[in-house]
């Protein structure tokens, strides 16, 4: 299993999920992705368990705020990017059309960070290592492999990102579909984005994390048994097979399969 030790400005770096309940969540996916837990006391009975592949990281699970549950805040996973200088990339949000949701701010020693609104309304974090570099492990079954925006407003996300991670864009099909490619440079991708059109009415512009699999189809049947819910089936795309899934408290996510090459 191959380890990450650094990645890139603009590259997504990490994925966390913000439940209501996670020692239930933590059930599924072990269950899904084989992972296992270090669990860290963040004090007040709240712990961030570092979800792990064969003790290497790969994201991590924790409860959310009484009061975003009193809210009805549904669970999520976050993607995080990593930045050379946040504070120099979170003061390029406002310019750039985003909001600051949180100023930069130290997290234990391990990294800074930031929250931020795109322009369209996605929630996105900006990340700057200092201990904790992010996942250990991507592309690899059970890792976050790929990050998509889901989003109305298609060309002010792209020029969003653009002058805050530095991204370039362009179009590709998707199987009949137009598909944005988001570049670090020209041979590492930093994500995807879909347009949101009328048939999805209710959904708020988001970032969607996939994880790998070796079995998209399965995987799917698996999620379903153990009290998940699927949102789109295994489907056939060029890069894989892949399906966008649900967990028993809400929170979405997808899966690939990618193939040969």
């Amino acid at each position: 299993m191959p380890s990450m030790t650094s990645y890139e400005h603009g590259a997504p770096c990490w994925t966390d999920l913000a439940t209501s309940e996670p020692a239930w969540a933590k059930t599924f996916y072990t269950k899904l992705f084989g992972w296992t837990y270090q669990d860290n006391d963040m004090g007040n009975g709240q712990f961030y368990s570092m979800a792990q592949l064969n003790g290497v990281d790969a994201g991590a699970i924790y409860g959310q705020a009484a009061e975003e549950i009193e809210q009805g805040i549904s669970p999520r996973w976050s993607t995080y990017f990593n930045v050379d200088d946040v504070d120099a990339a979170a003061a390029r949000v406002v310019p750039a059309g985003g909001t600051l949701m949180m100023e930069p701010f130290d997290v234990m020693g391990v990294g800074r960070m930031a929250l931020v609104f795109d322009p369209t309304g996605a929630v996105v974090a900006l990340w700057q290592f200092i201990q904790h570099i992010g996942a250990r492990v991507v592309n690899e079954p059970g890792a976050m492999t790929w990050n998509e925006l889901s989003t109305r407003d298609t060309d002010a996300a792209a020029k969003f990102y653009e002058e805050v991670l530095g991204w370039h864009s362009h179009a590709e099909d998707m199987g009949g579909t137009d598909y944005t490619i988001f570049h670090i440079t020209h041979e590492h991708p930093a994500g995807g984005m879909v347009k949101l059109d009328e048939s999805h009415a209710g959904v708020r512009p988001h970032w969607l994390v996939y994880f790998a699999v070796s079995d998209s189809d399965a995987t799917t049947m698996q999620a379903a048994e153990n009290g998940g819910k699927v949102i789109v089936p295994p489907t056939d795309i060029p890069p894989g097979r892949f399906a966008v899934l649900s967990d028993p408290q809400g929170a979405v996510f997808g899966v690939m399969t990618a193939n040969e090459g």
